[in-house]
C-alpha cells in the first residue's frame, strides 16, 4: 500500500513530463485498479491505509477485479479491510467490482484463489451507491491473464487456481471492456456502454452469471 502511495505520488507530480506530446495527462482524474490482493490493496488505498499518500490526492473511481482478502475470515491479509457489514466502506467515489465464478472453487487438492467470505461478492456487498457487479461465471481468478505465462511464476498461475475451460482471450476481452466502460461512466458521464452491459449481458465475451448489477447513487438501475 505504501509503494502504491508512493507511485500515486509520483505519477501526479512527474508523469506529464514522460509521456509523448500527442497524449495529454488530465491529473483530475485518478482512478484504482487492481487484481486479486492487488485488488484488495486498491481498496486500502482508497479506504486510506496508504501513509504515504500526499492527502491531497483524491479518486475519482475504483475497480477491483476478483479482489481476495486473504485465505479464510481466519487468516487475512493485513489490513483488515472486511467488516461484514452491507455498506461499511467509507467511499464516495464510484465502485466497480469484477469477480469469477469459478475462483472459490477447489482445483484438486489447492484450496480456492478467491475464498468465500474474501472474494468479489463481500467487497461488493460493503460498497455504497454508486456501485457495479460483474460476474464472469466460467472463468476462474487467473483466466484474465495472457495465455501462456513463462517460468515458475506462469506455472504456478496455472495450477494454483481453478481454471475455466473457454478461451482466455474472451476473459481478457470482457474484463477490459468493463474497466474502460465503467471508467468511462465514472469520470465523464458516458453511461450508455456500461448500461448496455447491464441491461443485455449477452453482448459481453464471457457469460455473466448472475446478471450485472448498476447501483446508483439516485437508485437501482436495472
Amino acid at each position: 500500500m505504501d509503494d502504491a502511495g508512493s507511485v500515486i505520488n509520483w505519477a501526479s507530480e512527474n508523469l506529464k513530463a514522460h509521456l509523448p506530446t500527442s497524449v495529454n495527462a488530465n491529473g483530475k482524474y485518478t482512478s484504482l485498479v487492481g487484481h486479486s490482493r492487488g485488488g484488495k490493496t486498491a481498496f486500502a488505498v482508497a479506504l486510506g491505509h496508504a501513509a504515504t499518500l500526499d492527502p491531497s490526492i483524491t479518486f475519482s473511481a475504483l475497480i477491483g477485479i476478483d479482489p481476495v482478502a486473504g485465505t479464510n475470515k481466519y487468516i487475512r491479509t493485513d489490513p483488515h479491510i472486511l467488516t461484514y457489514k452491507p455498506e461499511s466502506f467509507e467511499l464516495d467515489i464510484p465502485v466497480a467490482v469484477v469477480g469469477t465464478g469459478l475462483g472459490p472453487k477447489w482445483n484438486n487438492v489447492m484450496p480456492p484463489c478467491a475464498p468465500t467470505d474474501l472474494n468479489h461478492e463481500e467487497f461488493y456487498k460493503e460498497c455504497k451507491a454508486t456501485k457495479a457487479h460483474f460476474v464472469a461465471a466460467d472463468y476462474g481468478h487467473m483466466d484474465m491473464l495472457d495465455d501462456d505465462l513463462p517460468g515458475f511464476v506462469g506455472f504456478m498461475a496455472g495450477c494454483m487456481c481453478k481454471n475455466g475451460q473457454r478461451k482466455k482471450s474472451e476473459m481478457r476481452s470482457f474484463v477490459g471492456g468493463i474497466v474502460v466502460a465503467f471508467l468511462k461512466y465514472s469520470l465523464w458521464g458516458e453511461k450508455a456502454e456500461i448500461r448496455l452491459i447491464v441491461k443485455d449481458p449477452s453482448v459481453s465475451p464471457a457469460k455473466l452469471d448472475p446478471s450485472p448489477e448498476l447501483e446508483e447513487a439516485s437508485g437501482i438501475f436495472v
